[in-house]
């Protein structure tokens, strides 16, 4: 491979909305547009965002999900079987509460979702796209389900959707799939027992590379105060690794930079192509390109350059948007460092 073929850089997915779109540095944010307004707001944050990544150097690129409200929701918008007029609240993740939509009949999806946004993002840029959706198991997380009454069925019917959905954004011409699965870092057996099945039931047959995106969470509160319980080792990977080891999954995606996530772990996932996450999305600190490039030579010990690639540690849709810019910065700035170490 060549020096530029080499830890080519990505992002999680996400990334701050304009003012003018939506309420800056917070989650679910309204739209501050409507009709023709939004549709067009939405396509120009998209342009925003490649040409911020871009600009900066990152090398695959996404859209920064800036045509959904939430990386979960949005999606499930797009579905029959669920009411949005009645919520109920439930816990997320055993860290905080929400008030979600209800499951009150089969699941299912009547129309393409996300394929209209994938394409318009292919045809704008020419670098490699990557175009994130939720796993299966996170958007059961992300419900109350007053039908199915088993998380591992209603997973099922997910992973189904999910397929046909993928397969239709693959045939835009996108590079990458990933799947966003934050709820493998909390139900361990469930992951093993229906977990990363329903993940691969979700990317069979998928022409493109596939990944999926496990993290501690969005910095937002909930999510700093629940990692203060975690001690002084995160070793949540290694439950689950092996499995994904095993799997048919091309990339895993993971956070380690500024946590207690100890790097050999990554040497679990085998083969896998790994997505380390070198930039903290919990803080306003913008890294120097050395702390991205410290973060990317410690996973080198565990894994060869040409399956690494530098990453986020999750999206960074809370943060400012100069802030976004910077960490993208820096990102490019301490991978290329680390590429002309290696191929010197």
């Amino acid at each position: 491979m060549t020096m530029t073929e080499i830890l080519q850089t990505t992002i999680a997915g996400s990334l701050p909305k304009p003012a003018w779109l939506a309420e800056p540095d917070a989650l679910w944010a309204p739209w501050r547009l409507e009709g023709d307004a939004l549709a067009q707001g939405k396509r120009d944050a998209v342009r925003l965002a490649l040409f911020d990544q871009e600009h900066a150097g990152i090398d695959i690129v996404t859209d920064g999900e800036q045509t959904r409200r939430h990386f979960v929701t949005t999606f499930i918008e797009g579905l029959d079987g669920v009411d949005w007029e009645h919520k109920k609240t439930v816990r997320i993740r055993n860290r905080y509460d929400a008030a979600v939509p209800v499951v009150v009949g089969p699941v299912a999806r009547r129309h393409p979702i996300y394929v209209d946004d994938a394409a318009f993002v292919r045809r704008e840029t020419r670098r490699r796209v990557k175009y994130t959706l939720p796993g299966p198991m996170t958007m059961v997380d992300t419900l109350y389900d007053a039908h199915y009454h088993s998380r591992e069925k209603l997973a099922w019917a997910f992973a189904e959707i999910l397929n046909e959905e993928a397969h239709a954004i693959a045939a835009t011409g996108v590079d990458v799939i990933q799947f966003d699965e934050p709820a493998f870092n909390v139900y361990f057996d469930e992951v093993r027992d229906w977990g990363v099945a329903t993940l691969e039931r979700a990317a069979r047959g998928l022409g493109c590379t596939t990944a999926v995106h496990i993290c501690y969470g969005y910095g937002i509160k909930a999510n700093v105060e629940w990692k203060k319980t975690l001690g002084s080792e995160w070793r949540q990977y290694e439950r689950i690794f092996p499995r994904l080891a095993a799997s048919q999954i091309d990339q895993v995606s993971l956070e380690c930079a500024n946590s207690h996530v100890p790097v050999e772990l990554i040497g679990l996932l085998g083969q896998k192509d790994v997505l380390v996450g070198a930039i903290d999305v919990a803080s306003e600190r913008v890294e120097a390109p050395e702390d991205v490039a410290r973060v990317i030579r410690a996973a080198l010990a565990h894994v060869p350059a040409d399956r690494l690639y530098p990453c986020t540690n999750c999206g960074m849709v809370p943060l400012p948007r100069e802030v976004a810019r910077g960490k993208l910065m820096a990102l490019a700035a301490g991978a290329a460092l680390v590429r002309r170490e290696v191929t010197r």
